[in-house]
């Protein structure tokens, strides 16, 4: 369900888990859909379906129905499973990702700008022209 990349053809790696997608957008969206999920962790619902099966069966997660609908529950107090993690409650990774950042911080580069055609308004701009912006500045300045 992730696109793959456009010149290897692979789909991208993470440095997450699909289950710690799942429990993260459970712990954002404790009544969250099962398609809801699907769809932002990029995978089929069934794929959902049985990661929820497992962290439920970890200890991890608890489900109590409210109507038609599910409540969630994340065991926050539990420790990671690798051993590398282990001793390290969920929380501290829950924390870590629970909100996403508003803006892009201070180590986020600047987007790029646009430079103004030299000389004329007819000209389009370099993306238009399939032009990178240093080929537009190369251009401007020393042609």
């Amino acid at each position: 369900m992730s696109p793959t990349h456009p010149v290897t053809g692979r789909q991208p790696w993470t440095f997450l888990t699909n289950h710690a997608h799942v429990l993260l957008c459970i712990a954002r969206s404790p009544t969250i859909l099962i398609r809801d999920l699907a769809t932002q962790v990029g995978i089929t619902e069934r794929g959902v379906q049985r990661i929820i099966a497992d962290l439920q069966a970890g200890g991890y997660l608890t489900t109590e129905r409210q109507g038609r609908r599910n409540r969630y529950a994340v065991r926050t107090g539990l420790t990671m499973r690798h051993r590398l993690e282990r001793g390290h409650p969920v929380s501290a990774l829950l924390d870590l990702l629970r909100d996403p950042p508003a803006r892009a911080g201070p180590r986020s580069p600047p987007p790029p700008r646009r430079l103004p055609p030299k000389g004329g308004q007819g000209k389009r701009p370099a993306a238009d022209r399939g032009e990178s912006m240093n080929d537009q500045y190369v251009r401007s300045n020393f042609e």
